[in-house]
């Protein structure tokens, strides 16, 4: 008998995921109303880039390739507004819930990772008062910085040599001295805090300094 098994009632598999926020975000329809910063902040400061392969004593995380991805686009386009810059720090934020899978392995996966990637993205953008759908713009400056990122990460961290990460992932535009310091794996509870005042910064329409937040 069809949604019968062994004597029972086939249960549906489970689809959300609980955060220690007590909220419970549905992978299959995530509202935003379950979103919450604090809960990606935890989550992308445990997530490991490069699936861990990387050098230095702590992991380098996603939310300290968000905050360095957020860092080089501001350095590429020094006029980018609120908006923009929130973006580029959520711009990886479904990984808190999807973990970050490598490049290859997405593409053996292919739409069915992307479609529950784009969902929960919408849903964080949504709940953050950005615009559901980034415009063309925004999404090449995402694009540019999230690319030169991976080449400083892959040439500075991950054991790549800089033939190979300019044939994966282009060169830069910008050379990698000015993030050296956004380089340098820090800890969790470091990376977790970081990704949190910088989120509450953008948010007051503050400018980055000379320097840059995500070095300090």
């Amino acid at each position: 008998m069809r949604g019968v098994k062994a004597g029972k009632a086939e249960v549906a598999p489970r689809a959300w995921q609980r955060m220690l926020s007590g909220r419970r975000l549905d992978l299959l329809d995530p509202s935003p109303l379950d979103v919450e910063i604090e809960d990606i902040a935890h989550g992308l400061a445990r997530v490991a880039r490069w699936n861990g392969q990387t050098r230095g004593p702590h992991i380098f995380s996603v939310a300290q390739h968000s905050l360095l991805v957020e860092e080089i686009a501001c350095a590429l386009s020094p006029g980018l507004g609120r908006e923009g810059r929130l973006f580029m720090l959520l711009h990886d934020a479904p990984e808190y819930v999807i973990g970050d899978m490598i490049s290859p392995f997405k593409a053996v996966i292919g739409d069915t990772y992307k479609s529950v990637e784009k969902r929960i993205l919408t849903a964080i953008l949504l709940r953050f008062s950005l615009p559901a759908e980034p415009d063309a713009a925004l999404m090449r400056l995402s694009k540019r910085a999230d690319r030169a990122s991976a080449f400083f990460e892959a040439i500075g961290l991950a054991g790549f040599t800089r033939a190979e990460a300019e044939r994966i992932f282009g060169r830069p535009a910008l050379g990698p001295d000015a993030f050296l310091q956004a380089l340098e794996p820090i800890s969790v509870e470091t990376a977790q805090q970081r990704f949190l005042a910088r989120f509450a910064a953008i948010e007051r329409g503050e400018a980055r300094s000379v320097e840059g937040e995500a070095s300090k």
